[in-house]
């Protein structure tokens, strides 16, 4: 019998999405049933599926207050289905911050929620200067410099050790 996996996202610019479809691939390949959804459109129950996997990007240091929304109103559900979730975010590009132990967004998201996901992970998401609205550009431009990360306009860096996603996708199946 397959495996149903639900999996839930939020996207700011596209990379999460990615990540969950490299996800999906890799669960699609070893046998399961695999449903995606964006937090906009799921209209099913955590308790629909034998595994359920968040993902959620970070815009300005905050998760999507729709995920945590979701978490806090499904925390039983979540509780009592294998579940996983993983954060994408550009500051995990670097070594010493790209672990749920290590990423301080990770780490403040798990103080914001009264849940704790079975399986969790923390992957770098892409910089795209040219895809920003120019408030965007700016602020993003100022964290980096701040961060010692790239400045330029024209940068665009997809930092995802995609590697890692699909060891990750493999603990997923393994869960």
């Amino acid at each position: 019998m397959k495996t149903k996996i639900g999996m839930l996202y939020s996207t700011v610019d596209g990379q999460t999405l990615k990540i969950c479809n490299k996800l999906k691939e890799v669960l699609v390949e070893n046998g399961n049933e695999v449903e995606l959804f964006s937090i906009e459109d799921f209209d099913k129950k955590v308790t629909d599926f034998d595994k359920f996997v968040m993902g959620s990007s970070i815009r300005y240091g905050k998760h999507n207050s729709k995920i945590i929304e979701f978490i806090n109103q499904h925390k039983q559900e979540l509780d009592n289905t294998k579940n996983a979730f993983f954060s994408v975010n550009l500051v995990a590009r670097k070594s010493d911050k790209n672990t749920p132990e290590t990423n301080p967004y990770f780490i403040k998201f798990l103080k914001e929620i009264s849940w704790i996901p079975k399986k969790s992970a923390v992957f770098a998401g892409k910089l795209d200067y040219q895809k920003y609205s120019f408030t965007d550009r700016l602020m993003i431009r100022l964290i980096m410099w701040m961060t010692k990360g790239p400045t330029d306009p024209k940068t665009e860096i997809e930092y995802t050790d995609w590697n890692k996603v699909k060891k990750f996708g493999i603990v997923l199946d393994n869960m």
